[in-house]
């Protein structure tokens, strides 16, 4: 066979053409699994952000207020309101063993505390020791409320981050001092950093917490109460329990049993649920569009692959008739494939972590990351599998006919 000047020069025209594609191909790749990473990591940064709102609240709690009756009854006009009172825990606790807590809650708005000549806006919120349970702390300095504060009526209280804040701006410990709320003083015992936006005493950070019968008291609120808090024991859900709590209640106050609309039920397990379903589907999308993405960058590949293998017939077969085994051949492309796939991949994954880096890095409080952007390695791991092995299923069909060129069909093209 005769080289001379023009044919090499249309040798390195091919060689030049085939890299081009390769990269365009390869591009292809690197920006599927780079979007699929990135979006991944994005979306749970993004739940993470959002589950912030609701940290430390119980998933599967809820709170009932009293309202308006909509509907006559045993002699009531409708429109006729009516008012919780203590006594519904004692009915709740005693015909529906399947809750595991019921606590009572007094919830003002529109104070204004004081220490010596600082003064702010707060709420206060009257409660007992079992709501921690349906709403977590997070104590800085001092304790919460508990049972003793209960049973001697004190005068003390646990003050939000704010308000601390606010009115200690010098910081340490405040515990022991008193603050003035209205007309009354109460010792503070402890500062809470906790809370959670969904808080039914107003926001956590501007509220101050004290045991439920100082407060009634001092409010002059006899025996009513404002809501009531409860949480389902492990197995039972609020929202099955519901009909039951306001036939139990309405008994008591004489509301028909079919009158819905004369009590609210917050159900922060329905808001949960939702909440779930929203990101099952955000990820199903994520994962929709990513894998489509990365597709579209394998059925790439293999074309590429496929035209490659067309301008490579006299190669292949000048191999098959030096003596190259049909395995040879198959490998060959099969390698190239998985070569220029996996290194696609292991970029667009290192870039996507580069990314994901960054906006956790933008995501930070005091140093702390707020949300976790970043994948796990695990499935980094994964990911680099996945394109190998689509590399591979890229490679077979090109392969498969490159196995298939004879010697004689690469003399006649030649």
């Amino acid at each position: 066979m005769k080289i001379d000047r023009d044919s090499l020069s249309e040798i390195g025209t091919t060689v030049v053409r085939n890299k081009s594609r390769s990269l365009l191909t390869a591009f292809g790749v690197f920006w599927g699994i780079f979007m699929l990473v990135v979006m991944l990591g994005g979306g749970q940064g993004l739940q993470d952000k959002l589950s912030q709102n609701f940290k430390g609240f119980a998933t599967n709690s809820a709170f009932v207020f009293s309202g308006r009756t909509t509907m006559p009854y045993k002699g009531f006009q409708k429109g006729r309101s009516w008012t919780l009172e203590n006594a519904d825990v004692t009915r709740l606790r005693a015909a529906l063993p399947q809750l595991d807590v019921v606590t009572p809650l007094l919830m003002f708005y529109g104070k204004t505390a004081a220490v010596k000549d600082l003064k702010t806006s707060c709420s206060i919120y009257g409660l007992y020791p079992n709501m921690a349970r349906v709403e977590q702390t997070d104590i800085r300095y001092g304790r919460t409320i508990n049972d003793m504060d209960i049973h001697e009526e004190r005068k003390v209280c646990v003050i939000g981050k704010r308000l601390y804040k606010e009115l200690f701006p010098g910081g340490g410990d405040p515990c022991g001092q008193f603050i003035k709320v209205e007309n009354s003083y109460y010792r503070i015992v402890g500062v809470n950093y906790g809370g959670s936006n969904i808080s039914m005493g107003g926001d956590p950070e501007t509220t101050i917490q004290v045991p439920f019968p100082v407060l009634q008291k001092a409010q002059n609120y006899g025996n009513r109460v404002d809501a009531l808090a409860l949480t389902a024991h492990s197995g039972y859900r609020i929202s099955t329990l519901e009909p039951q709590i306001r036939q139990i209640i309405y008994r008591a106050h004489y509301v028909d049993p079919d009158d819905k609309f004369a009590s609210f039920i917050f159900s922060a397990e329905l808001m949960f649920t939702m909440m779930d379903n929203l990101f099952r589907g955000v990820r199903f999308l994520i994962w929709l569009v990513g894998l489509g993405t990365l597709l579209a960058g394998v059925v790439g590949v293999s074309n590429i692959m496929m035209v490659t293998v067309k301008e490579r017939t006299v190669e292949f077969g000048i191999r098959r008739a030096i003596g190259a085994r049909p395995t040879d051949i198959l490998l060959q492309v099969i390698l190239e494939s998985l070569l220029l796939t996996v290194l696609a991949g292991m970029a667009g994954i290192t870039f996507a972590v580069f990314v994901l880096q960054c906006l956790e890095l933008a995501n930070t409080v005091d140093g702390i990351p707020t949300a976790q952007f970043q994948v796990s390695f695990g499935f980094a791991v994964g990911a680099a599998c996945l394109v190998a092995l689509l590399g591979i299923v890229a490679g077979l069909a090109p392969a498969l006919r490159a196995l298939h060129i004879k010697p004689v069909d690469a003399m006649r093209d030649e």
